[in-house]
This record gives structure tokens, C-alpha cells and sequence, in this order.
């Protein structure tokens, strides 16, 4: 028993640390459960307007405000976007490749084909890239997070 404790203490600080090692942004995450991004993803108009706690790889973080980032599904190519009040919380670029715990409100954002497009520019644009409009086939549907608070591990 004694040779133990040494161990039972040091699991102990290794799981204090990685807790601690998660930095809070916005008012921090308080749900207990994780909804799985393909849920959401899955059944969108079960989840509009309710509040959830997701987790996942950042995969993107805008580059000119910090406003929103991209954490990546649970399922393969899925991903789903988390946007915040510009300057109300301020993503860090150095949050790509960690690991995040997001807490918002899912919402739908139905689109014109013409904000579709604006929409498509805007984020081509802080991103750097080229876009062509063409590649925009008509109105869209697409649903986010509104997210008010976040752990991301490792920062």
C-alpha cells in the first residue's frame, strides 16, 4: 500500500495538471454533458436554439479577429463552426491543433444565394485564399454555434 501512494499521488497531479492547463475563455463551460458534433449535425433543428457542450480539434481560427473557429466532428470531414460577438472573446491562433470544450447556443443561418456568396468571400478573405463565386450554387442553410465560453487545452 505504501509503494502505491506515491502512484495514486502522482496520477493524481497528472490529472490536476491537464486541467489546469486548459485556458478559459468567456464564460468558461458549465454543462456536464458533451453533444457529439454529428448530433448536431445529425438532427440540426432538434438542437437550434439550445444550449450545448461540444469538444474537438481546432482545425481554424480566424485570422483577423480571433471571432470564430472550426472544431472538427467526431466523424470524418465534419466539422462545425463556433462564432462569437467580434471582440468579446479573442481566439488565439496558436488554439489550432488543440484540443477545445465550447459551450453556445446552436443557430441556423439561412442564406440568400447572394449572402451565401458574400458570405463564402468573407471567409476566403481572412483566410488568404482565392474565391470564385461560382462555386456557390444557390441558397444555403448552415448551422454554428454561438458560442459564450470555451476551455482549450495546452495554451
Amino acid at each position: 500500500m505504501k509503494r502505491s501512494l506515491p502512484v495514486i499521488l502522482f496520477l493524481t497531479l497528472l490529472t490536476v495538471a491537464a486541467v489546469v492547463d486548459a485556458k478559459t475563455f468567456g464564460a468558461g463551460v458549465t454543462l456536464p454533458k458533451i453533444t457529439l458534433v454529428s448530433e448536431i449535425m445529425n438532427n440540426p433543428k432538434e438542437y437550434v436554439g439550445k444550449k450545448v457542450k461540444i469538444k474537438g480539434l481546432v482545425i481554424d481560427v480566424c485570422a483577423k479577429r480571433g471571432c470564430w473557429l472550426y472544431i472538427a466532428g467526431d466523424k470524418p470531414f465534419q466539422k462545425i463552426q463556433v462564432k462569437i460577438d467580434d471582440g468579446v472573446i479573442i481566439f488565439p491562433m496558436s488554439a489550432r491543433g488543440k484540443t477545445a470544450t465550447v459551450e453556445g447556443v446552436v443557430e441556423k443561418l439561412d442564406m440568400t444565394h447572394e449572402e451565401a456568396i458574400a458570405y463564402h468571400k468573407h471567409l476566403a478573405e481572412e483566410r488568404g485564399q482565392k474565391f470564385n463565386p461560382a462555386s456557390v450554387k444557390g441558397a444555403e442553410a448552415s448551422y454554428r454555434i454561438r458560442g459564450t465560453g470555451s476551455e482549450i487545452e495546452g495554451l
